[in-house]
């Protein structure tokens, strides 16, 4: 792998790991209307999602110390309560990754362009009208509880599937339950991050059973770069999210959707 590579893919994993676009769906397409399936070094990808991970902690970090704290503290406060819908909201993304996950990731892969492409642009299309109807919806004066966490969680787990974008189903979920925008984007992000440890956890182990090799440039610059524009494009979401400002990526996603199921004609 070369810098201007791992540049690009650092910059792909960093921004679209918080922004509403589905990172999945985006590389798919880019693979088919390129015709160039080649598979990311499993260490890279490792290092990449570490790296945004780091990112969300350190947006967060007050938020996952008071989480911890109200894991342990076992208090009827705000503080438990928040930290166990954590928990509750993860469960169902955590079963679905488990059960189905080698099943989602066929489909996209080289042998299955047709399928893909269409199964893509329909979730890209379906993450379009979230957006738009999120931006629609004006009551967010609700509190989080034990209900909107798991509907907000089995948002999440739905949106494993290629073109769906976890960001985006996860905050338009709780918006359109009537969280609070801003509260809705915080749980977002802090609800994927066990998610993201996990993974790169299984990742790790399927490293270990068969290691490679790789120059240690590429994966410093790699992880540099999706660290940074990872702190950018949470920022930049949490902002957007609070000042209503959806639409741009719903027109984004409903145009990448339609042009993903028109091309799937073409091959």
């Amino acid at each position: 792998m070369d810098i201007l590579e791992a540049i690009i893919l650092g910059l792909i994993q960093g921004l679209t790991e918080f922004l509403p676009v589905s990172s999945s769906g985006h590389i798919f397409l880019g693979q088919v209307v390129m015709n160039k399936f080649s598979e990311e070094p499993l260490l890279f990808s490792i290092v990449l999602h570490l790296a945004t991970a780091l990112s969300t902690v350190v947006i967060f970090r007050k938020d996952i110390v008071q989480i911890f704290k109200g894991l342990f503290k076992f208090k009827n406060n705000a503080e438990t309560k928040f930290s166990w819908l954590i928990v509750l909201s993860m469960i169902p993304a955590a079963i679905v990754g488990l059960k189905l996950d080698d099943y989602i990731e066929q489909i996209t892969t080289a042998d299955n362009q047709y399928y893909g492409l269409l199964i893509v642009g329909a979730c890209l299309l379906v993450t379009a009208l979230l957006l738009y109807f999120t931006e629609k919806s004006k009551n967010q004066t609700k509190d989080l509880n034990s209900k909107s966490a798991f509907i907000i969680g089995v948002a999440q787990a739905i949106a494993l599937l290629p073109g769906i974008s976890r960001s985006g189903a996860t905050i338009a979920t709780g918006i359109l339950l009537g969280v609070n925008r801003e509260k809705m984007a915080k749980f977002s992000f802090l609800m994927v991050l066990p998610l993201i440890l996990g993974a790169v956890a299984k990742k790790g182990l399927d490293y270990l059973e068969e290691p490679q090799t790789m120059e240690v440039l590429p994966l410093l610059i790699g992880f540099v770069v999706a660290f940074f524009t990872g702190l950018v494009a949470c920022k930049w979401m949490i902002a957007l999210v609070k000042k209503a400002k959806l639409t741009s990526f719903a027109i984004y996603c409903g145009i990448a959707g339609i042009f993903a199921v028109s091309y799937a004609f073409f091959i």
